[in-house]
């Protein structure tokens, strides 16, 4: 077990979130759902607490009402291998009402932020020919979802 746990706050979707995750990403599954009993604060039986993983790493998400929402300042960064993994993310996380932001950020249908990474981007910001960093950052910075190539030919000059 994970020392820490990534908690996400839906108001009453926190299972259909977590469904829609698991099909996204290999190695991922769901793997516990609490419910509320005659307590509350949700209606007894309903979903409270559903506990899944996302390729290998641990997350609960929680049905707790209306009162929190998602912002930008909180996102889940995925690092992707090449072009097809990034496109096949960024279609199924914008899908059904998913947002669209910039430099590769994005929001999913229940307001969560991510962020789909290419690993050659973070490879190309890290350079040490500062030059060819600084060309990358500015060609990121005119894409919404990040296109390898044009990432490459800049690196290019």
């Amino acid at each position: 077990m994970q020392k820490i746990t990534t908690f996400l706050w839906y108001d009453d979707r926190a299972e259909e979130a977590a469904a829609f995750y698991t099909t996204l990403f290999p190695d991922s599954r769901i793997t516990g759902t609490t419910r509320y009993g005659a307590t509350g604060p949700g209606p007894a039986g309903s979903v409270m607490t559903v506990r899944f993983e996302l390729a290998g790493r641990e997350y609960v998400a929680l049905n707790g009402g209306p009162e929190f929402h998602f912002t930008e300042a909180i996102s889940l960064q995925v690092t992707c291998e090449d072009q097809r993994e990034v496109d096949h993310l960024w279609a199924g996380l914008t899908a059904d009402g998913g947002e669209e932001g910039p430099c590769g950020w994005l929001k999913d249908r229940y307001g969560l932020s991510w962020q789909i990474t290419p690993r050659v981007l973070l490879d190309l910001i890290a350079d040490e020919d500062r030059a060819k960093a600084s060309r990358v950052v500015a060609a990121m910075l005119r894409m919404r979802k990040i296109e390898i190539q044009p990432l490459l030919d800049a690196a290019k000059g």
